[in-house]
């Protein structure tokens, strides 16, 4: 058994983990709860001073939780990248956003391994968690640390495991770092195998493969299965539309079935760091091969018109109670990218909003979970524009000509909502027990519902 096994066996295995977000932040107290010395790593001095203070900025983890780590000694964090020559693990958990041209953007993997390998020991494990595509381990990292002078499989361990986080959901109640299954792949066997003896003090629930590629990959088809999914039925929700039929009473008939289907749903368009993004990752790699990914491709293509469709939606609704979208006061309940979490990036009413704007109307949002948020700055929208947050008051739902629900957030009162506004346009289902209570109710999806004029 080696130094570095004898340690994770014991837990004294120092783990350091880069990037103190919803994917590492999770991991690093889900690794201190069980025992072991955490350091987390992360540019942004703000959020270290608030961990080290035992405060937490991600709704997901108590501050409780990294007090007592903190109380323990069993968690620090810094900015400074030399703190990882203490480390015997190390996980790289940072961002793997899209370019401008919808290509793989590697600066932050990159950068953090770069760093690394300035620091790099023997006897260290580095495994990389950041969702990106086949080949990113082997051709991007491993060369990264090679630099180091340091030879994989000798002096370091290199693995991919990916990460498997459902923000709003990890509580003790959904699925988190203590039960959900984690894939791992190794450069080497014994990679591989270190890696898995780290992850099964974790969760005991831990299937190896053969190589990072694999691991990667897999991640990829995860989410990609989602994409396709979603964009299947985005695109019975527009055929839906134009019969009359309401797609979301297709779907509570059709999920019936106890065999054979699986209930997704439509919406605004799809948010988040996973969905929007991997498809695009696997579509860039499959061109190196000469591949065309025409299924994924097209996938992505519907979702991306949803935000469209979902601005004509409301743009017809308005025309029926005798407004235009131009000069038209919309608010936007939730700009979350899911229901009940507070991260805005990449949401779908980032591009709905823009779509208003553009149209002229006059927009401001309620989120109880977004205190602030913007749109624009990308090659749809070249100027930021900060939407103004308001409270949900009878008197914001009644100024406002429509009410556009985004994200439908458990918290909020909808029939309250519905019983104070001009019109609703609702493109996530949140007010499905109230639409045919209410002549003043559009939902996504469903054309059937009049407006009372």
């Amino acid at each position: 058994m080696s130094v570095l096994s004898e340690k994770i066996a014991a837990k004294t295995a120092t783990i350091g983990v880069v990037g103190m977000g919803y994917v590492g932040l999770p991991l690093a107290v889900g690794f201190g709860d069980i025992g072991f010395p955490i350091l987390g790593i992360d540019l942004s001095a703000e959020k270290v001073s608030q961990l080290n203070n035992g405060i937490s900025y991600i709704p997901d983890i108590q501050s409780a939780n990294i007090a007592a780590l903190i109380a323990a000694n069993r968690f620090r964090a810094d900015t400074d990248f030399a703190a990882l020559t203490a480390a015997d693990a190390i996980f790289i958990c940072v961002p793997t956003p899209l370019d401008a041209q919808k290509g793989p953007d590697l600066h932050f993997v990159q950068s953090a391994a770069a760093s690394i390998a300035e620091h790099l020991r023997p006897e260290q494990l580095i495994i990389l968690q950041s969702t990106t595509y086949p080949g990113t381990t082997t051709e991007v990292v491993l060369p990264l640390l090679a630099q180091s002078g340091l030879t994989v499989g000798r002096d370091f361990f290199l693995a991919f495991s990916p990460e498997r986080i459902d923000p709003g959901h990890t509580g003790s109640s959904g699925y988190n770092v203590h039960n959900t299954p984690k894939v791992v792949g190794g450069v080497t066997p014994e990679g591989t195998q270190l890696a898995a003896q780290l992850l099964s003090q974790l969760t005991p629930h831990i299937h190896p493969v053969s190589s990072p590629a694999v691991a990667e990959m897999s991640k990829l088809l995860e989410n990609t299965f989602r994409s396709v999914n979603i964009a299947l039925v985005n695109e019975l929700t527009l055929l839906s539309d134009r019969m009359g039929i309401d797609i979301w009473e297709v779907i509570d008939a059709a999920k019936t079935k106890p065999f054979g289907f699986m209930p997704f749903y439509p919406g605004p368009g799809v948010g988040g760091h996973c969905i929007p993004v991997d498809p695009y990752y696997l579509a860039w790699k499959a061109r190196a091969f000469d591949f065309h990914t025409k299924f994924i491709e097209l996938a992505a293509e519907v979702n991306s018109a949803m935000p469209y469709f979902t601005v004509e939606k409301i743009i017809h609704g308005l025309n029926d109670i005798g407004k235009t979208i131009r000069g038209a006061n919309i608010l936007v309940l939730g700009v979350a990218f899911k229901r009940d979490i507070d991260d805005a990036r990449n949401s779908p009413a980032q591009r709905v909003i823009e779509l208003l704007l553009d149209a002229g109307a006059s927009v401001v949002y309620h989120d109880p979970f977004v205190g602030e948020f913007s749109v624009g700055g990308n090659v749809f929208s070249p100027q930021r524009v900060d939407i103004p947050r308001v409270d949900l008051t009878t008197e914001t739902l009644a100024r406002a000509d429509c009410t556009v629900i985004t994200t439908g957030h458990s918290g909020i009162d909808y029939r309250r909502v519905a019983e104070n506004s001009a019109l609703v346009f609702d493109a996530v289902n949140a007010t499905g027990n109230l639409a045919h209570e209410r002549g003043n109710i559009l939902r996504l999806g469903s054309n059937g519902i009049k407006i009372s004029k």
